[in-house]
């Protein structure tokens, strides 16, 4: 019996959609060969970190007749000049020890000290702060310690620093170089002769070393405070600049459209105010970039110039441009070409709008003359003559149709001839003789 018979509960209460479903058995892993089953199970078949050994190796086995044993022989070092014999284990194969030299010799490297003769001491070499004897131990040292200088200074006779000792050997080196060459271009790229030592700069970065790292952790921060308020001074200083420079192109673009306007005839077709201010703001936002491409200082300073124009007046310029077969942008943007190309683009900007001012004034005067023509001289205007001052408003009678009373029948008038005033006899007389001559 168990729980569910005590309880009297059913067995099968799960659907068998609920019921736990058997896991498929897993697939054995075939252990690899050449491992053996202890590794295997240890490692759990997971690849190793290292790279392991081929599989052929493993299965490689040693030839039958190859008996190899391990013997307690001496050897010599080549690298080594009073001929030294050591002991070591050495691998022997069938009774046969290996042979050739110490395997480690070949890291053995030695400095090529350059030698010198009387001869060449006495005409190349002299130095009075130097004897020939102090020179003859500092490169008997150098070929002996292979240019480590502070063991040379630990054992050179006569207290000597080690950028004496430095300066020393690299001048007397030099020297020979230049004078064993057949001529001095033939020992131009050697590094002695193209960065010669300097003693006085090694000792001045020793001593800024010496202080840096005597400093203490008040002495840093107070140095880095010092390193920050300079920074920002210059920073201040920079910008206070670039503030004054924009102030002064803004002054002679203002006062330039200003003499430009003062003289009668001229039209000021971009106002300067504006355009100076985008200029200027233009350069000093480039300025803080430092870093820029000229193609790109370009297009900011045509969107500058072009600020105050319409979008159908930025087309004209363009299209102006490839009349006149001019590329939109430069090829080759060098700064020349760039300050020429803007110029170019500005010079049209103001011949397009020297041309629409002209336009302007020219229907101005077209609209001028037709007005002068309706108002002649000999025709008196209504408001002067003394008849219409006084004179009531008096509707005409209309018929039924909307037209007025008479028309037909009026005879057209004359300017200045007043319809109120009756002819006088003489005046009909002139008519009728005009009439009958």
């Amino acid at each position: 019996m168990d729980a569910k018979d005590i309880l009297g509960i059913p067995k099968n209460t799960l659907p068998l959609s609920q019921e736990k479903k058997s896991k498929p058995p897993k697939e054995p892993h075939r252990k690899p060969d050449g491992i053996s089953r202890e590794v295997y199970m240890l490692t759990g078949g997971v690849p190793p970190l290292m790279p392991a050994i081929d599989v052929a190796q493993l299965k490689k086995r040693r030839p039958t007749d190859e008996k190899v044993t391990w013997q307690w022989l001496s050897f010599t070092n080549s690298a080594r000049k009073d001929n030294l014999e050591l002991y070591h284990w050495v691998r022997v194969v069938n009774g046969v020890p290996p042979t050739g030299d110490y395997p480690f010799a070949k890291y053995n490297k030695s400095v090529d000290v350059i030698k010198y003769t009387d001869e060449e001491y006495e005409n190349y070499l002299t130095d009075p702060k130097w004897t020939k004897e102090e020179t003859d131990t500092l490169f008997e040292l150098c070929e002996r310690f292979d240019l480590r200088f502070v063991l040379i200074a630990d054992r050179f006779p006569s207290p000597r620093t080690v950028e004496e000792l430095k300066d020393r050997y690299y001048s007397v080196t030099r020297a020979l170089l230049i004078a064993r060459a057949p001529s001095p271009a033939d020992v131009s790229g050697h590094p002695l002769i193209k960065e010669p030592y300097n003693a006085k700069q090694e000792t001045e970065r020793k001593r800024a070393l010496s202080m840096v790292l005597s400093q203490t952790k008040h002495q840093e921060r107070k140095d880095a405070e010092i390193l920050a308020e300079a920074k920002r001074i210059q920073e201040a200083r920079l910008l206070a600049k670039e503030a004054e420079e924009s102030e002064l192109l803004a002054t002679s673009d203002v006062g330039a459209d200003a003499d430009r306007t003062a003289h009668p005839g001229s039209v000021s077709p971009i106002s300067a105010a504006p355009a100076a201010a985008d200029n200027a703001a233009t350069l000093a936002s480039l300025r803080s970039m430092r870093v820029y491409l000229r193609t790109y200082a370009l297009d900011q300073m045509v969107q500058a110039v072009s600020s105050s124009a319409g979008l159908r007046t930025i087309k004209r310029v363009e299209q102006t441009l490839q009349d006149l077969g001019v590329n939109l942008k430069p090829k080759v943007p060098t700064k020349s070409v760039c300050a020429e190309h803007l110029e170019l683009r500005k010079e049209i900007l103001t011949l397009l709008n020297l041309q629409k001012q002209f336009q302007y004034k020219e229907a101005e005067g077209s609209s001028y003359r037709e007005g002068s023509y309706t108002d002649t001289p000999e025709t008196p205007k209504r408001s002067q003559r003394a008849g219409d001052q006084d004179r009531p408003f008096v509707p005409e009678p209309l018929s039924f149709g909307g037209d007025r009373v008479g028309k037909r029948d009026q005879k057209r008038k004359g300017p200045g001839r007043s319809s109120d005033a009756p002819s006088s006899p003489a005046t009909k007389r002139a008519r009728k003789l005009k009439a009958d001559g």
